[in-house]
C-alpha cells in the first residue's frame, strides 16, 4: 500500500511539473519590414528572444506585417478574432475602427519627444479602456517613430508651398491639415509611396526621416521640411483572452517585459532621427542608413505658428467631432487628461 501510495504522489506531482512547465504558445503581427531599423533592430529581435526578454516560458511565431498579405486597417479586427495573440499597432490606420486612439498624437500636439511622452503618460488609458471594452485588446505600450516631416519631389520653401500640391497622408487627422494649407491629401499605403512619388501619383509625402531614407524616398524626392506633423505613435496590443491565460505572476513579468521594450523604442528613435535627418540631406555623421543629398528647407516662424495653432484650430476640433459619436466621452476625456 505504501509503495502504490507513493507512486501515486510521484504521478501526481510529475502530473504537476508538467502543467507548470507547459511552454505558452503566441502568434504574433510586427511591423512591416519596410518601416525600417525600429522593426528590424528593436522590435524583432525582443519577440526572437521572447522567453529570455520577459522571463517567459513562451514560444513566438513572429512574422512582420507586410509578408503576411494583411493589411495594416485590419489589426484590431485581426486581435478581437484571436488570428494573433499580440500585434505591433499602427495607430493612424487603425483609427477609424476605434477614433479614440487618434487622439494620442493629432497634428500639431507633440512637436517633440518629451511632449509625446507626457501625451502618453495622460491619455493611454482612455485608449485602454476603449479597446478592452470593443476590441477585446489590452494596450501593452505606447512608442514613437519620431517626428513625421515632408518629402517633396517639387521646390517648396513654407507650408504654404503644398497648395495646389498632392500629399500622401496616412489618417484623417493628417488629410485636415494638409486641406487647410492648400493642399490635397492622398492616403496611400507606407509601401507603395515610393512608387506614387516617382510616378507623379502624388508630389509630396510625410513620414519619418529613417522610415523615409530605408524605404528610399530621397531617391525620388528633392526637399526634406523637418516639421513635426505628429510623433508618429504605435504601440503594442494583446488579446485579452491570451493575456488572461497567462498567471498573474506571469502577466507582471509579461508587462515588465513590454515597459521595457517601449522605453528600448523610446531612446532608440530619437537618436534615430536625428542621424536620418543627417543621412538624408548628406550632413556627417551619418550611421544608421544611406547618404543623400535633399535639400534641408529652413522652418519659418510662419510655420512653427501654424503647427502650434493646428490642434486648437484644426486638428481637434475635427477629431472630437468624429470620435464623440463613437465614444461619448471621448473629448472630454482628452481635455481632462491632458489639461488642456
Amino acid at each position: 500500500m505504501k509503495t502504490l501510495m507513493t507512486l501515486a504522489t510521484t504521478a501526481l506531482i510529475a502530473v504537476s511539473a508538467t502543467a507548470q512547465a507547459e511552454t505558452y504558445q503566441f502568434k504574433a503581427l510586427g511591423q512591416p519590414v519596410a518601416t525600417g531599423l525600429i522593426q528590424k533592430n528593436v522590435e524583432q529581435p525582443f519577440f526572437e528572444n521572447f522567453a529570455e526578454k520577459t522571463g517567459i516560458d513562451a514560444e513566438i511565431d513572429y512574422k512582420p506585417l507586410d509578408v503576411t498579405g494583411i493589411k495594416d486597417t485590419e489589426q484590431l479586427r485581426i486581435l478581437k478574432a484571436g488570428l494573433f495573440d499580440i500585434v505591433s499597432l499602427r495607430m493612424s490606420q487603425i483609427s477609424r475602427d476605434e477614433p479614440t486612439i487618434l487622439g494620442l498624437d493629432l497634428v500639431g500636439l507633440n512637436p517633440d519627444y518629451a511632449t509625446g511622452r507626457e501625451t502618453v503618460a495622460g491619455f493611454a488609458d482612455k485608449v485602454d479602456a476603449q479597446l478592452q471594452a470593443k476590441f477585446n485588446t489590452k494596450l501593452l505600450g505606447v512608442w514613437p517613430f519620431g517626428p513625421q516631416v515632408l518629402f517633396c519631389e517639387p521646390e517648396i520653401g513654407q507650408l504654404a508651398d503644398l497648395k495646389g500640391k498632392k500629399v500622401r497622408v496616412y489618417d484623417q487627422n493628417l488629410a485636415n491639415f494638409v486641406s487647410s494649407v492648400g493642399g490635397t491629401p492622398v492616403p496611400i499605403g507606407f509601401a507603395d509611396v515610393h512608387q506614387s512619388l516617382a510616378r507623379g501619383v502624388v508630389d509630396c509625402a510625410i513620414t519619418g526621416p529613417s522610415s523615409a531614407n530605408s524605404a528610399g524616398w530621397p531617391e525620388v524626392t528633392n526637399y526634406m521640411l523637418p516639421v513635426a506633423f505628429q510623433l508618429a505613435l504605435n504601440g503594442y496590443g494583446m488579446n485579452l483572452d491570451a493575456y488572461n491565460q497567462l498567471s498573474g505572476e506571469d502577466q507582471a513579468k509579461l508587462d515588465a517585459g513590454f515597459d521595457a521594450l517601449v522605453e528600448e523604442i523610446w531612446t532608440y528613435s530619437e537618436g534615430l532621427f536625428d542621424d536620418a535627418v543627417r543621412c538624408n540631406v548628406g550632413q556627417k555623421p551619418c550611421e544608421t542608413g544611406k547618404e543623400y543629398d535633399l535639400k534641408l528647407v529652413e522652418i519659418t516662424k510662419a510655420d512653427k505658428d501654424i503647427i502650434e495653432n493646428a490642434v486648437n484650430e484644426i486638428s481637434f476640433p475635427a477629431w472630437a467631432e468624429i470620435c464623440d459619436k463613437q465614444n461619448p466621452s471621448c473629448s472630454a476625456d482628452w481635455k481632462s487628461a491632458l489639461a488642456q
